[in-house]
């Protein structure tokens, strides 16, 4: 039965709340949270920062002035009490001299001596508050208290007289008096206050001690009352410092919180926004002067959006003008090339430059009517799933010829498997040409692979050449529209200066990046990567920009 009723526990266990671990973990994972939550807020408000540091600053200045002023006021409380009960004991002693010096010679009873002597000072000790130890005879032996023979307070426990006091008359017989805490029969205790005098009975000449315990209880009352009222008077003193420093940041941080949302605005293209002035002082001046900047930006990024417009304009209406006496010149040119066999050398020649700057031209137009398309944002995308391995390929064939001449070899290195992208094919055929092309132009006869990888998430190709390379600082300037690295340098495939820019365009519009490296001596490689969803998000790419035969680089 102890086994079922076990069993069933464990099962029960295991099927009721999670376990232990999983509720830790969730508990950790919350104050995780809760603590990045609290450490970004406290990174980004400077209000918050603000208040807790002053806050913090005037709890230490209220905690030391608090301690000094306790400090103060118990040590005058003590100082006063101390007085008081001194002075009081030395009453009740020069009284009690007093009445045992009228007692009459003939009286020897020292039992009845020493009765007068006490039984006043405790009937008065227990109406004034203080009570009252009698000791002795004195005699060559250490005082001990609980020997016998003391007298004493009713309630009052004999341990409530220290030992260093009592050990103070056994060598001294003046007044002492020392800190004490009074204990009581019924449990009780108190700190107090031990005062002892010596007197001489007159019924054996003998001298006797007696201790005077008076309680401080109503000075540590005191000393609460007080600590309460400064401990209440800090807090509330806090708080309103608090809410002080949050009220006065407030104002200063405010208009920054505005100036912020406002540029926020101005950066996102809403151009008309401006921050609201009010009063005079110093906030609303910068808020002025906040204003007149945007205005004077907003001015200039108008003028150069029309600048640009009319740029753009020019450029493709320049383009398609072209058009036309380009096609009557390409008529003219292919019937001169046609006919060239029957022309003399010179002319012959003549009619091939012709045809191959005719073609040269229309590729010009060509690629600044795209990039006017680019800069009027009309280009769209054709998606489709596409094989970046059958593009590589397909480029390498096309540009073979133009490799041959360069004695230069172009390889493809992919994976059997297909490397699917959701993009547009022409597009990326495109790109993927022009980076050969680009290769093959600076590739100075050395041999030129083509990379294509991809992963669940994106997929990438690299062209890699072993030619000039590219200097620090080009890798970001290859794509600049007609920049060369060497302008001195041939184009031997006939390209316009815009390819790069062109390529760059097209990677933008599928989301993806187009980046590039090189080395002097040790050749460039560009890599191609993009997401494969459109509108995906890339994170990393599945290629190496720096490649791994590269000498002294790492990725």
């Amino acid at each position: 039965m102890a086994d079922v009723v076990e069993r069933t526990v464990g099962a029960a266990g295991r099927s009721g709340s999670p376990a232990p671990s999983a509720m830790l973990r969730r508990l950790v994972r919350a104050t995780t949270d809760t603590a990045g939550r609290g450490f970004t807020f406290w990174r980004r408000s400077i209000q918050a920062r603000v208040v807790v540091s002053t806050v913090l600053l005037s709890a230490i200045v209220v905690g030391v002035v608090g301690w000094f002023l306790l400090q103060q006021t118990r040590d005058g409380l003590v100082d006063a009490r101390v007085r008081t009960v001194v002075a009081e004991a030395g009453n009740e002693t020069n009284d009690a001299e007093t009445r045992l010096a009228a007692v009459p010679g003939t009286d020897d009873d020292v039992s009845r001596q020493l009765a007068q002597l006490v039984e006043p000072i405790i009937l008065r000790g227990q109406s004034r508050g203080f009570d009252v130890v009698l000791s002795g005879p004195v005699d060559d032996e250490p005082t001990n208290l609980a020997a016998g023979g003391t007298r004493y307070s009713p309630g009052l426990e004999l341990t409530s007289v220290p030992d260093r006091l009592v050990g103070h008359f056994d060598s001294s017989s003046s007044t002492a008096w020392t800190f004490t805490t009074i204990d009581h029969a019924d449990g009780a205790s108190e700190p107090g206050v031990v005062v002892g005098s010596r007197v001489q009975l007159p019924a054996d000449r003998s001298f006797y001690t007696l201790y005077y315990v008076f309680p401080m209880q109503q000075e540590r009352e005191t000393m609460a009352l007080v600590a309460r009222a400064m401990l209440t008077a800090g807090i509330l003193l806090l708080v309103l410092v608090a809410g002080l420093t949050w009220l006065v940041t407030r104002q200063v941080v405010s208009p920054v919180r505005l100036a912020r949302r406002v540029a926020e605005r101005l950066a996102a293209g809403q151009l008309e926004e401006r921050m609201r002035v009010r009063g005079d002082d110093d906030i609303a001046r910068l808020a002025t002067s906040f204003n007149q900047m945007a205005s004077s930006l907003q001015r200039q990024i108008r003028q150069l959006e029309e600048l640009s417009r009319v740029q753009r304009r020019f450029t493709s209406d320049v383009s398609h003008e072209l058009r036309t006496p380009l096609t009557t010149v390409r008529m003219a040119g292919d019937v001169l090339h046609d006919a060239r066999d029957s022309f003399d050398p010179v002319t012959a020649r003549a009619s091939e430059l012709l045809q191959s700057e005719l073609d040269r031209f229309e590729g010009l137009l060509t690629d600044l009517l795209e990039i006017s398309r680019f800069d009027a944002g009309a280009a769209v995308l054709d998606l489709d799933d596409v094989n970046l391995t059958d593009i590589a390929h397909r480029v390498v064939d096309m540009t073979r010829g133009l490799a041959e001449q360069r004695s230069t070899s172009v390889e493809v290195r992919a994976t059997s498997e297909p490397c699917l992208a959701e993009a547009d094919g022409r597009r990326v055929e495109r790109i993927v040409r022009n980076l050969v092309s680009n290769a093959i132009d600076h590739a100075e006869s050395g041999g030129i692979v083509v990379h294509v990888a991809g992963d669940e998430h994106a997929a990438a190709i690299a062209v890699r050449d072993h030619g000039v390379g590219l200097a620090p600082g080009e890798a970001a300037l290859v794509f600049n529209r007609f920049w060369r690295a060497d302008p001195a340098r041939a184009r031997t495939s006939g390209g316009t200066g815009l390819g790069l820019s062109i390529a760059l365009e097209d990677t933008h519009l599928h989301g993806g990046w187009l980046q590039a490296w090189g080395l002097p001596g040790q050749g460039a490689q560009f890599r191609l990567t993009l997401p494969r969803r459109a509108g995906g998000v890339l994170r990393q790419s599945p290629l190496p920009l720096v490649p791994e035969d590269s000498e002294g680089s790492t990725p």
